[in-house]
């Protein structure tokens, strides 16, 4: 296999992976996820700290997760006790990144037969955040505490590692910041310390080509528009 092969291998690896909203209920074995997570352990790190702890969730343990959190989601008495340890997003919007927001979701929710204004389906379908969206495995990843933004960085590549090497072995992944929010019943129910912080959750397994919701296809703008060449 020369270059130009790898190189196609390797970019439709990239290309063809998506964030997906639905999955079978398929059982992914051990050693497949071991695997996984031996190669994203592969990206680079300053000083080679590898700053990442993975805790794998499946069946009961999964479930019983889920339901804790959807309880308190459910009930906006209980939600709103809860905050995120961090923002992920802006408190104020510009463009063009309001309007890129604005566009994936409508297209989610075009899909999925969510009209605008719909409150109440708009939440039953957040809500499947913490049903995981039906996968069979949660990956719950978390950061040392005493880590700082350049740890964050690193592990940014971590876990891109992650969502490739899942593509290139046939499973499909939808990395999610959702539980966030509820980052202490997370804690509470895996047991780590006040050491650990978490960083996301990643949903993974086998996608369900039938869902709609899997359709979506989202926009990239060229490097043109981004990147900015400079000589002298």
């Amino acid at each position: 296999m020369d270059n130009n092969d790898i190189t196609k291998i390797v970019d439709e690896v990239i290309r063809s992976r998506k964030s997906i909203r639905a999955f079978l209920d398929k059982s992914v074995d051990h050693q497949l996820i071991l695997d996984i997570l031996d190669v994203a352990a592969r990206a680079p790190s300053g000083s080679n700290v590898q700053p990442w702890k993975v805790y794998v969730l499946e069946g009961d343990a999964k479930a019983k997760l889920s339901t804790a959190i959807k309880a308190i989601f459910n009930d906006p008495t209980q939600s709103s006790l809860h905050q995120p340890e961090y923002i992920y997003y802006p408190k104020t919007w510009v463009e063009p990144y309001l309007s890129r927001r604005r566009k994936v979701g409508f297209d989610l929710y075009h899909l999925v037969g969510i009209a605008r204004g719909e409150s109440q389906k708009m939440h039953e379908q957040h809500a499947k955040n913490f049903d995981f969206f039906g996968a069979p495995i949660a990956l719950v990843l978390t950061i040392p505490r005493m880590m700082e933004l350049g740890s964050w960085l690193d592990y940014g590549m971590f876990i891109q590692n992650i969502l490739l090497a899942a593509q290139a072995r046939g499973l499909q992944t939808c990395p999610q910041a959702a539980l966030v929010q509820f980052h202490q019943i997370v804690a509470q129910h895996l047991g780590y310390s006040a050491q650990e912080q978490m960083v996301c959750t990643i949903s993974m397994g086998y996608q369900d080509p039938s869902a709609p919701e899997n359709q979506i296809e989202t926009e990239r703008v060229s490097a043109k528009e981004f990147a900015t060449f400079i000589s002298q």
